[in-house]
């Protein structure tokens, strides 16, 4: 009886120590996986490089440009790879680029005005592409809370440049949130 009390409490210990080794190993895995994903995706940074440009197109009150920005930032939301990531992030990478092109295709086809309206979602878009993708760049989520109750952008500097506003507004926001991932 005590030899059988023995063994059980063996067998318990293996079983406990196999499934704890198992669970370190697929958690180095999927960190790992992730770590990569975030720094060989240079189609997320081509994306992010047109949107910044776009951006700035409406900072300058560019409607031209920022239309011609919105068909390449069509063209880059559509080669962005989404086959590296795990199979919930593919399936909000696909969304957020379905409707991210949408914004764009509005973009590079309307007035200045319109132009705007379709760059706050966008905006919101890219934001929670970064939030998947991660990006090599240091960004700086920014918020006018004029602008249809409030509306964010991301840029690349601190010093706030208003897209929805432009020159008539240049100044109108602050600095939401530092994203460095």
């Amino acid at each position: 009886m005590k030899n059988l009390k023995t063994s059980i409490a063996a067998m318990l210990l293996f079983i406990f120590s196999l499934t704890n080794a198992q669970e370190k190993e697929k958690m180095n895995h999927d960190h790992g996986n992730m770590k990569m994903d975030k720094m060989n995706n240079t189609k997320a940074e081509a994306v992010l490089a047109d949107y910044f440009i776009l951006k700035d197109a409406l900072v300058g009150d560019d409607s031209k440009k920022a239309a011609q920005s919105g068909s390449k930032l069509m063209a880059s939301l559509k080669a962005l790879d989404v086959t590296n990531y795990n199979k919930k992030q593919q399936k909000e990478l696909v969304e957020i680029i379905e409707d991210a092109t949408e914004h764009a295709e509005h973009i590079s086809k309307s007035p200045i005005d319109h132009q705007r309206e379709h760059f706050k979602t966008l905006s919101t878009d890219i934001t929670d592409m970064v939030a998947i993708t991660g990006t090599k760049n240091k960004l700086y989520q920014q918020f006018c809370p004029m602008y249809d109750k409030g509306s964010a952008w991301l840029s690349t500097s601190n010093e706030v440049k208003n897209p929805y506003y432009g020159s008539k507004m240049l100044k109108c926001g602050k600095v939401q949130k530092v994203i460095n991932n």
